[in-house]
């Protein structure tokens, strides 16, 4: 297979018969497909020759829309046209003020609505280029740091812990790679990937395991894998394709709004009709009528409407900026107050992809975490003593089983910005437990050198060991995995401070409690 079976720019939507299933081809015939090399990637010629076939690797903005068009659409109201043919009547009839007052409030409306609309479209794009990422890019023999935007098919990336994938891409080789693909396909477990992985062309999204994608991130390992499609060919750029394709939907204030214009213009229509039929059948002269009539129909337009929107809107707006909510449209603040009903999984994927520990059973004890997300305040309530809070230094079985979790742990936690607590690289479950251990007042961010051996998680084993000198100078084996799989293994439990051996009874009380936990939908691990 070479590289002129692939179509030049972007591929249609429905790229089943056009595009490869590059998940299913080995992985010679890719690096074929492309013209490019495992160990030196693509050469700067090769680059060139694939650029102009494919372009840029970027998703494919919408068509700018000209300022005339974004400032008419601040007037397409009904009920603002209709103010504006007050306007002209009352101007026809000589009432200059009623009509600078309509103009000016028709006017203030629109203006307000553009200037909002064109400095979020400027603050969007502001963060669109702090935001560009970069990737790990082999060229020629050398690695080097390039823009995202700048890979073309065939290029060899260089991918690790916390990276984000910057393109559809098939793996080359993966050591203990997991992927954090909630944003494709929901999942909110990292899904572990295998590099020779022999899948078949009609293999699902979720269930590649040979691939990673655009607009994913790595949570754990390192890999190195040849890109295979880039800006709208992606899996992602699918998706930017088809909500390009649908049509906006008015807003329930605009549906409103219209709804309230139509009803005016009838009832007003009706009223004039009748007070003009009325009149003139009581003698009245055609033109007096008339003049009559189109007052009463001014008098009754609310021109005071749209202007008490427009400012309550804009008081919303204000609020929500204070709450680093950057709102494109006015109506939007209406939209959001409009929702009664936000439909998430358990584990909160739809929402923020973080968990948070809510319990701890501890030598026989149970403490509820208070906090939620990556945010290391919280307390420990304990229940026997009436969900009082507990100090965690002062509970000797709960300050092993947090300093289990902190070790026993591949995630990173950066500071993030002000206010929006920490920024986690890694398992969103792990860093759960780093969290919860920091909340406790245990740090174990130097543990990358004081380790000293590693079990990695598999499917078999259903745990994660690892060897590590702690601070205090202790060589401790720390595990955490399935309970059923940890509670196998042990002979043993800390009971207040104390190691006393683990009957059969006890076990059975602990797997009650995890299993009572589970079908409350918590997650549950057990720490040894």
């Amino acid at each position: 297979m070479t590289h002129e079976l692939l179509q030049q720019n972007t591929q249609p939507a429905d790229r089943s018969a056009a595009w490869p299933s590059f998940h299913a081809m080995p992985l010679a015939a890719v690096l074929a497909t492309f013209g490019t090399h495992a160990a030196d990637g693509l050469s700067g010629e090769r680059v060139a020759q694939l650029r102009s076939r494919y372009g840029y690797n970027e998703l494919a903005p919408p068509p700018p829309v000209p300022t005339w068009k974004v400032l008419a659409r601040q007037f397409n109201q009904l009920i603002v046209w209709i103010l504006i043919c007050a306007a002209i009547v009352s101007g026809v009839l000589g009432d200059r003020l009623d009509t600078l007052a309509i103009l000016l409030i028709v006017v203030l409306n629109g203006v307000l609505g553009f200037f909002q609309e064109e400095r979020a479209g400027r603050a969007l794009a502001a963060l669109k280029r702090l935001s560009s990422p970069h990737a790990r890019v082999l060229r020629d023999g050398a690695l080097q740091s390039l823009p995202a935007r700048e890979l073309v098919p065939g290029d060899r990336i260089e991918l690790e812990a916390g990276d984000n994938i910057p393109a559809d891409a098939r793996l080359i080789a993966a050591s203990a790679l997991r992927v954090q693909e909630a944003s494709l396909t929901g999942e909110s477990v990292p899904v572990d990937k295998d590099a020779p992985a022999s899948l078949g062309p009609e293999t699902s999204l979720a269930e590649r395991r040979n691939m990673a994608y655009m607009g994913t991130s790595a949570t754990a390992g390192k890999a190195s894998a040849v890109v295979v499609a880039t800006g709208m060919a992606t899996e992602l750029g699918r998706i930017a394709g088809m909500l390009a394709e649908s049509e906006p939907e008015p807003t329930p204030l605009q549906r409103r709004l219209s709804q309230l214009g139509k009803t005016l213009l009838l009832v007003v229509l009706g009223v004039v009709a009748v007070i003009f039929g009325l009149q003139v059948l009581r003698g009245g002269r055609v033109v007096d009528v008339f003049l009559l009539s189109v007052s009463l129909a001014v008098a009754a337009v609310p021109e005071g409407l749209p202007a008490v929107v427009t400012i309550a809107l804009a008081l919303g707006l204000q609020r929500m900026v204070k709450r680093n909510a950057l709102i494109r449209r006015l109506p939007s603040v209406e939209t959001l107050g409009s929702v009664t009903v936000i439909c998430s999984d358990k584990t909160g994927t739809l929402t923020r992809n973080e968990m948070t520990v809510r319990e701890v059973l501890a030598g026989g004890e149970r403490y509820e975490v208070t906090g939620s997300g990556y945010r290391s305040n919280g307390e420990f309530l304990k229940n026997s003593a009436g969900g009082t809070p507990v100090p965690a230094g002062a509970e000797p079985d709960l300050l092993r089983a947090l300093s289990v979790a902190a070790w026993c742990n591949h995630a990173r936690l950066n500071p993030g910005d002000a206010g929006d607590g920490l920024h986690l690289v890694g398992d969103p479950t792990e860093g759960a437990l780093v969290v919860a251990a920091l909340k406790a007042g245990i740090e174990a961010a130097n543990r990358e050198h004081t380790l000293m051996f590693e079990i990695p998680f598999d499917s078999d084993r259903k745990r994660m060991s690892v060897v590590a000198r702690w601070p205090e100078g202790a060589v401790v084996l720390s595990t955490k995995g399935a309970p059923e799989s940890v509670l196998n293994l042990c002979d043993a439990e800390l009971r207040h401070g104390s190691v006393v051996s683990l009957s059969d009874e006890r076990r059975r009380e602990i797997l009650e409690a995890a299993g009572e936990m589970a079908e409350r939908a918590l997650r549950v691990l057990a720490l040894a």
